[in-house]
């Protein structure tokens, strides 16, 4: 359950209006989501920081259709398109893991690496999958800042949901080297922080 929290948002007169229409989607740790008239959306954030972190990403991948697009930034809110579909992970619950989608989220992890993310990796539940399996991220943090080399803790929301070792083996089909790299540095992770969930299957 998420703690209620005081929002404040310096909204402009065409940001108010649009906001009088405004549905509640939702509620995160770092803020409040709404849906806008137009198949829009608008995110108000608890504090600056995370709404800048969040708003300079959103302006650097704008045009990239892993990305949604933001039309308008305030120091406590962004305003961009509306994402459509269901999180990964619960996507893979009801659906498996095919190996299309497996492709798609290969793609989508060399499209970090094209613009140019020190973090090439996702969390499940920031990765919204639509009915042809194509993939949209929405809450992108530290993309630029935080350094990570390879999809860790996408591949632990793999694993929590049974298709980790499924994962791997569509990987190989695609690249041999990678699947190898990426397999290694998430058995030494785990090793290291002295995690089991590699034996949860």
């Amino acid at each position: 359950m998420k703690k209620n929290f005081a929002y404040s948002a310096d909204f402009d007169e065409y940001t108010e209006k649009l906001f009088r229409e405004a549905k509640y989607l939702g509620e995160g740790n770092n803020g409040v989501v709404y849906e806008l008239p137009n198949k829009k959306a608008i995110k108000i954030f608890l504090r600056k920081k995370v709404c800048n972190d969040e708003g300079s990403i959103l302006a650097k991948t704008n045009g990239s259709k892993y990305f949604p697009y933001m039309y308008k930034r305030g120091k406590f809110y962004v305003i961009r398109d509306l994402v459509d579909g269901i999180r990964l992970d619960k996507h893979i619950k009801e659906n498996g893991l095919s190996e299309r989608l497996v492709r798609n989220i290969y793609e989508l992890l060399l499209e970090f690496k094209r613009l140019k993310f020190k973090k090439l990796d996702i969390r499940c539940k920031d990765v919204y999958v639509s009915e042809d399996e194509k993939l949209m991220i929405i809450d992108p943090k530290k993309a630029y800042t935080r350094k990570v080399d390879y999809p860790r803790h996408l591949m632990k929301g793999l694993c929590k949901v049974g298709v980790l070792d499924e994962f791997f083996e569509c990987i190989k089909k695609i690249d041999a080297k990678k699947a190898a790299s990426w397999e290694l540095k998430f058995r030494r992770y785990c090793g290291a922080k002295n995690l089991s969930i590699l034996d949860d299957d």
